[in-house]
């Protein structure tokens, strides 16, 4: 159980804890609640980036890690995407790309699950979180900032993009799974 439960697992968990906090942080108004809303998302995000770090470097990548770690990221990216086209902060045509895309994906890997292949993350994968990341922040900020309404709107085209190329790229890489 605890060679499950090391520190790269714990950050993953405890951004799995974060996302009601963010999820409220947004749809609840209180002062400054989009920038509460954003550090916290941000520091979230940050743990995504230290558990990977951590585990490769302390040689502690488990299975468990390489299965929660983008479920927990899906889970993440979600709730804020849906809480956003709740407040018609963000297109709805927007969260249905990313959650086709999602759900494209979650299907492939476990497709080779039941062949006995994790599938991780790619450099494609990596680059589409770190856009939708930047999207999310950009589109919260951008409400008490209005400067940064047109980076958000270039964002959540970028965010598109990264996220239909990042799903090709699975969807090649692994086709021997679908085909």
């Amino acid at each position: 159980m605890r060679r499950h439960l090391n520190l790269p697992n714990q950050l993953t968990i405890l951004r799995l804890l974060l996302v009601p906090v963010i999820g409220v942080s947004i749809a609840i108004r209180f002062t400054d609640h989009y920038q509460v809303a954003v550090v916290i998302y941000a520091l979230a995000a940050l743990t995504d980036t230290l558990d990977g770090r951590i585990a490769r470097a302390r040689h502690q990548v488990t299975e468990l890690g390489k299965f929660l770690d983008p479920l927990v990221d899906k889970i993440m990216v979600i709730t804020v995407l849906v809480i956003l086209v709740d407040k018609s902060l963000l297109w709805a045509w927007v969260v249905v790309v990313i959650f086709a895309r999602e759900f494209v994906i979650t299907g492939l890997r476990s497709l080779a699950a039941t062949q006995g292949v994790v599938i991780g993350a790619t450099s494609w994968g990596k680059s589409k979180m770190l856009t939708q990341n930047c999207m999310i922040v950009l589109v919260l900020l951008a409400q008490p900032y209005p400067l940064l309404a047109t980076p958000a709107t270039v964002f959540v085209y970028l965010a598109v993009v990264a996220t239909v190329l990042s799903g090709l790229d699975y969807l090649w890489r692994y086709r021997r799974f679908v085909i």
